[in-house]
């Protein structure tokens, strides 16, 4: 109910200044402000990394050599099966001696279970973990059951369609050991990104995200954890008091908390997971509407915490709040272009006169959709190293994509958090549905090659029966 108020408070309030003000002050001059400030300050982190980068250079950081602590890695598992044993079996090859692998099937209608069980047989250090069909659903609390059986000083958590380099966790725990961090995000990448427009888009989106995570890292802001492939100290988990069962971002939700609490959130752009794309549309709505909503959420729950709280940074806060603006900005520019529209019917304003201020609203936004078209083309050149062309194209399409996908996407998930009661829907993301297309694939090609098989020996029947005649 906490979150509805707030929410409906901000929504109210916004529409309230926009329809006042329009009719006294030129609002768009403060929408050009808040989109200048968050120019400036995407800025400030690019040129923050550029300066972080050459103080390496200059100074390479020391590497404590002898700081290995014994790491549980978590993978949860939901109706897994295509999947998990190739997970498991990647992990188990990370070059790390101080190592478990606590495997969880949540509560799977398939094979998962059985899978799972196999591999702790096959391997003395993988623990299966079966959860009953009553069990309280989601990430969070399966991760909460885990770490009650977990002997890692560090918890690293993967995704069940997670693949990895061997030097993983070496590279990651430098940066965990500092005594401020809580816990480390390792860059995510989208294995079958080739597959189509959607897993390409995809794998641009985090892409950006790398670029924006590398930004906040640089000017110690607030780092966000990403679910797949996150390390995260025993101790910080138990200042937290864990995962939190009643969100549906365990991986957001467990950020704000931690950067709450004091800690530091740390991310490493050279060690990097990589995972499964998704490849229809529906299921993608299904896992953006679950992050959009997750996100939303935890900001409207613990925005009065992160304000108050005497143990985050100032530079936590200032970069949480310019995030924030993120989800303000679109809501603000549809509540201005339908305001000016009304006016334009209400007043009778010629619609093409250049003294329509609808004009104003739309060049701004056009700039706006120019200057993220432009970070996507940066990230892409920049960790992707794309061609120019290749960048300029791709850009492109991934700038229409979110139009598509987080447009809409948050004026529904407004919607919903206003008018309906909250529910863990999780929204589980769909693995291994490039293996099923193989599989089914490979089942057609024999099955055809076993009826053109049966016709040719149809054929060399009847060939001889008329050569016998």
């Amino acid at each position: 109910m906490r979150e509805r108020l707030l929410l409906f408070f901000i929504l109210f309030g916004l529409g309230v200044f926009l329809y006042i003000f329009q009719n006294h002050v030129d609002t768009t001059k403060g929408f050009v402000i808040l989109c200048a400030c968050m120019i400036v300050y995407g800025l400030y982190s690019i040129a923050a990394t550029k300066y972080q980068m050459r103080k390496q250079k200059k100074y390479p950081p020391v590497i404590n050599e002898d700081y290995k602590p014994f790491i549980s890695v978590m993978i949860p598992a939901h109706n897994e099966e295509s999947v998990i044993s190739n997970t498991v079996e990647n992990i188990l090859n990370i070059d790390y001696p101080n190592l478990e692998v606590i495997v969880i099937d949540d509560r799977s209608t398939d094979n998962t279970a059985s899978v799972i069980k196999e591999l702790a047989d096959k391997h003395e250090n993988v623990v299966a973990m079966v959860r009953s069909a009553d069990a309280f659903p989601g990430k969070s609390a399966v991760l909460n059951d885990a770490f009650e059986v977990a002997h890692g000083d560090a918890i690293l958590v993967f995704d069940a369609d997670a693949t990895v380099e061997p030097d993983f966790i070496k590279k990651l725990l430098p940066k965990l050991e500092p005594a401020d961090v809580g816990a480390v995000q390792a860059r995510k990448i989208i294995r079958n990104k080739d597959v189509n427009f959607l897993t390409r888009c995809q794998n641009n989106e985090y892409t950006m995200d790398t670029q924006l995570q590398v930004g906040r890292d640089a000017i110690k802001g607030a780092v966000e954890l990403r679910g797949n492939g996150e390390l995260i100290k025993r101790a910080a988990l138990e200042d937290i008091g864990g995962w939190n069962n009643e969100t549906i971002t365990d991986d957001l939700d467990m950020s704000t908390r931690l950067h709450i609490k004091g800690w530091d959130v740390r991310f490493c752009p050279d060690v990097c997971v990589y995972e499964e794309g998704i490849v229809y549309l529906l299921p993608l709505f299904r896992q953006r509407r679950r992050w959009l909503e997750g996100t939303i959420r935890r900001y409207l729950e613990y925005s009065w915490q992160a304000m108050c709280s005497k143990k985050m940074s100032l530079r936590a806060q200032f970069d949480m709040a310019m995030y924030i603006t993120e989800f303000i900005m679109p809501m603000w520019f549809m509540m201005e272009v339908t305001f000016r529209i009304i006016k334009l019917f209400t007043d009778k304003i010629d619609p093409f006169s250049l003294h329509n201020t609808l004009w104003s609203s739309l060049i701004v936004s056009a700039v706006v959709g120019a200057g993220f078209y432009m970070t996507i083309r940066y990230s892409l050149r920049k960790f992707d190293n794309l061609p120019r062309k290749e960048a300029f194209i791709q850009a492109l399409e991934t700038t229409i994509y979110f139009l598509i996908i987080w447009f809409p996407m948050e004026i529904f998930i407004c919607a919903k958090i206003l008018f309906c009661k909250k529910d863990m829907n999780w929204g589980k993301t769909a693995h291994g549905l490039v293996l099923e297309e193989k599989k089914k694939i490979k089942e057609r090609i024999t099955k055809e090659l076993q009826n053109l098989q049966t016709k040719i020996q149809e054929m060399q029947s009847k060939l001889q029966d008329v050569l016998k005649n």
